[in-house]
């Protein structure tokens, strides 16, 4: 028998996104999987259970019939502890898990045998780079980010030249020179902003004046690992914030993207930077989700400090969602197919990308850091 891939409707609070496309379940089911979706699982992202059932899928009308059947759950987000306790024992998740927010979902999992791959742990290789969910997803929030900004700012984006007299562009500027910073400079610029862009990774001048915009350039470094930036210490995080004032200052919008995975994000920009901003400036938070880069940040909140307005969205990628769906759905497909064999996933173990994702397997937390964390938390 085929090996039942199953994708639920997503259960945590405001999520519109679904873990597979029908563009996507039709190459599953072509490769000879199984896909079960459950019913209007994708209608949040615009995705008909009819063009599901025309991809080739089976519409299961409820959760706890679709956890029963799945061999393999795919999902946008971690499981929750009632969708782990209603899969089989021995059964494989696919999701992004975050096992520092769901540590109790993790315990479950590890309790029932389940193979868990956790999508955000695979690792950052040239190899990897089509199933990298977090690049996909933070391209799509870093679009978005630019275009809340440029709702949310008393000032037009672009330089209008009009019968009453020509109006200055905006200056946008974006910390942070991932992915997600990078897409919203690409954004700023294409709506007619003149745009700074500043990372701690000098290496990332060249992409961001690739873009068009211009890079704000300080004397703190913090090059790590992985492509990521390593976490500041606190007399690099005071000289920073001495530099970096005078540029917010002249700033139209600010867009903060900086993030260390794993770790609350840091603290940027302070409430005397907030208030040395114009009257009428923006701030949009993009590290809201783990606590926000500006100490102002209500994560979920759109809050005014004085006359700046602080943007703290969460969950951004979701606000796209069928662009997103597809984009994630692309990477799940990119990661699975080398696993399907016949009628089953065959995991390699000893592949890199396998190995380094792999979050729980026969009864264990295989993944170090997320091993030390739930088991310490746990009783």
């Amino acid at each position: 028998m085929p090996i039942k891939l199953a994708v639920p409707r997503e259960s945590a609070a405001g999520e519109r996104r679904v873990a597979l496309d029908p563009a996507t379940a039709k190459r599953l089911c072509e490769l000879g999987a199984e896909v079960l979706v459950q019913r209007a699982a994708g209608a949040r992202a615009h995705f008909t259970d009819a063009a599901y059932r025309e991809a080739g899928a089976r519409i299961v009308p409820s959760a706890a019939a679709l956890l029963r059947q799945a061999d393999a759950l795919l999902k946008v987000q971690a499981p929750s502890v009632k969708e782990a306790e209603g899969l089989r024992e021995g059964a494989l998740v696919v999701a992004t898990v975050m096992a520092q927010r769901n540590v109790e979902a993790v315990a479950r999992m590890r309790d029932r045998g389940i193979t868990c791959f956790a999508m955000e742990l695979i690792p950052r290789i040239s190899r990897a780079q089509s199933m990298d969910v977090l690049s996909s997803q933070a391209a799509v929030a870093g679009y978005k980010a630019a275009i809340m900004g440029a709702d949310l700012s008393c000032r037009f984006f672009p330089m209008l030249t009009t019968a009453a007299g020509t109006i200055r562009p905006a200056s946008v500027l974006v910390i942070g020179a991932g992915v997600a910073g990078l897409q919203a400079i690409a954004t700023a610029r294409r709506l007619g902003a003149v745009v700074l862009g500043y990372d701690v990774r000098s290496a990332t001048r060249e992409q961001v004046e690739s873009l068009g915009a211009r890079f704000v350039q300080l004397s703190v470094t913090a090059e790590g690992e992985g492509g990521y930036a390593r976490e500041l210490t606190d007399e690099e995080k005071a000289q920073q914030a001495d530099e970096l004032a005078a540029h917010i200052a002249r700033t139209d919008v600010l867009i903060t993207t900086a993030a260390v995975p794993g770790l609350p994000a840091p603290k940027i920009v302070s409430p005397a930077m907030v208030e040395g901003m114009k009257p009428g400036a923006v701030i949009v938070d993009l590290a809201a989700d783990g606590g926000g880069n500006c100490a102002l940040t209500e994560p979920g909140r759109t809050v005014t400090y004085g006359a700046v307005t602080i943007h703290g969205p969460l969950n951004v990628p979701s606000q796209v969602p069928l662009r997103a769906s597809e984009m994630y759905a692309r990477n799940l497909f990119n990661f699975l197919q080398p696993m399907l064999t016949g009628d089953a996933l065959r995991p390699d173990f000893e592949d890199a990308v396998i190995a380094g994702s792999l979050l729980t397997r026969d009864g264990a937390i295989v993944h170090e850091p997320s091993r030390a964390l739930v088991e310490g938390a746990s009783p």
